[in-house]
This record gives structure tokens, C-alpha cells and sequence, in this order.
């Protein structure tokens, strides 16, 4: 089956079946085939995978939803996902606007009120992904529980697993796990996170409004994700001022913003290979050098 006819099945799966008028192929990431589909009815986002993993774009949806659910920002409308001839997809609302003066305000504040969102208990309900990496998830009472079992460890024992753990790395890391609790704190409420936000990971609607993609949601400490803002850049100063009129930072979150980098550099050794190693040592010497 061709690729039109591919994107025709996928339209026909959400209940759309008139003919597609025009489609093509737009940047959506390293994982994905992504499309721009405008069918007889609207035009959509299709997200397309060959033999993609296990629930993959079945935990999107549900993140999407948990994120809309929340009224505190925008992400596009799920129309719903499939899979025929060994290929998965997600179709969602197309989405196109102009970046403003005021649209990384908007999502500063926006962020912020997700993170207000407060949920029964650190991690989720069901398992999702970060990347193609499978994130076993489940309800943990304590921040630093989760944190070091379910977000650190895992990517670890990964890492281990792929021949990315020199000994002295190893050492390190498991000896930043024994003393953890020095800078996670246990006095923090679990807020909805998107969970994977880097600046690829939103983009400008109509009339410049920001709206959140490609999610790994959980419910975790709000340090972590303003973290991984800073991790990579591409989010400007008046983000950040606009998050902290409604989420100011605790005076200790520059004291643990490494280790809270720390799991995303772990997920990218993993994904991409020991090009980000170097980053990771230097994290561990500060923590677990001496």
C-alpha cells in the first residue's frame, strides 16, 4: 500500500472518508513519518510509524488528553490513532500560526498553570514513553522515590544493558543514587508535567498561541521540567519571568537543576549514544566525585 493510500486509511479510521485533496511530508521529529493532510473535511497532522511500539501512539493520546483536561494551555485535538499493514498513526488537528511578542509569555503562564494541576501522587497510572524508550510509570508517596526508582534507575540499567556505563560511570551513579535525598526534596506536591519539554516540543497557533506536543506526561516536581527548559535553550528570559509570577523557583532549585538534567541526559546517551557521556561525568563529579 502506497503512502497516500496509508494516510487515506488512517482519515477513513477517525471517520473522515472523503478523498484527500493534498498531502505532504513536514518535519515531525527523528521517530516519526509526519504528514499534512487536507482532506475534503479539514486538514490534519498524521503521525505515521512502521511497526511502532506497544501502545506508543495510544500513551500520546492519553497524555494529550490529560493535558487538555487540564485547561491550562492548548495542544491540538486528537481525532484518534490506528494501525493497519504494520503501520501505526495519530491523526490530530493541524496547527499553524505566527509566533508574537506575547506568545512566550503566554507560555510561561500557561505552563505554570498545568503545573498548578496537582495530582494524588508522584508518577501515573499507566506506562508511557519518552522518546521510543518504554517509562514504566505507577503510584510512588514520595518525590525522591520516584525519581531515583522510576526515572534515574531504569535509564541506568539501560545504559548498563547497551555497554554505555564505563566502570568509574557506573561507580559514580550509583553512588549518587545512595545520596540522593541530599538535594530531592520530599516536601514538594506532584504537578502534571509534560514530561519531555524542549523547544521543539511546542509550537505557535493561530494568533501566536503556544500550544504543548509530543507529551510524556506524569506528575512529578515542577523543578524538573523547568530543568530541561534550560537543558538545551531555545526558551527566552521572559518565559521564564512569566512562569515565576504564578510558579516561582525554590532558592535551592539552582543547587539541583543538574540532577534534574541529569535523567534527560541519561534518556539521550541511551537514544543517541555517548556523545552526550561527557555531559553526564561532569554532572556526577559534582555530585559523586569526591
Amino acid at each position: 500500500m502506497n503512502r497516500e493510500a496509508m494516510l487515506q486509511e488512517a482519515l477513513r479510521s477517525i471517520g473522515d472518508d472523503s478523498r484527500i485533496r493534498h498531502w505532504r511530508r513536514v518535519s515531525g521529529g527523528d521517530i516519526n513519518d509526519a504528514y499534512r493532510v487536507q482532506s475534503g473535511k479539514q486538514t490534519y497532522f498524521i503521525k505515521m510509524q512502521r511497526f511502532p511500539p506497544t501502545g506508543f501512539f495510544t500513551a500520546e493520546q492519553a497524555g494529550l488528553e490529560r493535558l487538555r483536561q487540564a485547561d491550562a494551555i492548548h495542544v491540538p485535538a486528537v481525532f484518534g490513532v490506528g494501525e493497519a499493514n504494520g503501520w501505526g498513526w495519530l491523526v490530530l488537528e493541524w496547527i499553524e500560526g505566527t509566533e508574537t511578542a506575547q506568545t512566550a509569555k503566554q507560555l510561561g503562564r500557561g505552563l505554570a498553570r498545568l503545573h498548578r494541576c496537582r495530582g494524588p501522587a508522584f508518577g501515573l497510572d499507566h506506562d508511557t514513553y519518552i522518546g521510543t524508550l518504554p517509562q514504566r510509570n505507577g503510584w510512588y508517596g514520595r518525590w525522591l522515590d520516584y525519581y531515583r526508582d522510576a526515572r534515574l534507575a531504569p535509564q541506568m540499567k539501560r545504559a548498563a544493558a547497551n555497554g554505555l556505563l564505563p566502570a568509574e560511570r557506573q561507580r559514580k551513579l550509583e553512588r549518587l543514587l545512595e545520596r540522593l535525598d541530599r538535594w530531592i526534596p520530599n516536601d514538594c506536591f506532584p504537578s502534571l508535567l509534560h514530561g519531555d519539554l524542549w523547544g521543539g516540543n511546542w509550537l505557535p497557533g493561530p494568533g501566536g498561541a503556544p500550544y504543548l506536543i509530543d507529551p510524556s506526561v506524569f506528575y512529578g516536581h515542577y523543578e524538573l521540567e523547568i530543568a530541561f527548559t534550560e537543558l538545551f535553550g531555545g526558551f527566552p528570559a521572559r518565559f521564564y519571568a512569566s512562569y515565576q509570577e504564578l510558579m516561582p523557583l525554590t532558592p535551592e532549585y539552582h543547587e539541583r537543576k543538574p540532577l534534574y538534567q541529569l535523567f534527560y541526559l541519561l534518556v539521550h546517551l541511551n537514544l543517541f549514544g555517548e556523545s552526550y557521556g561527557r555531559s553526564i561525568d561532569r554532572v556526577l563529579e559534582r555530585y559523586a566525585g569526591e
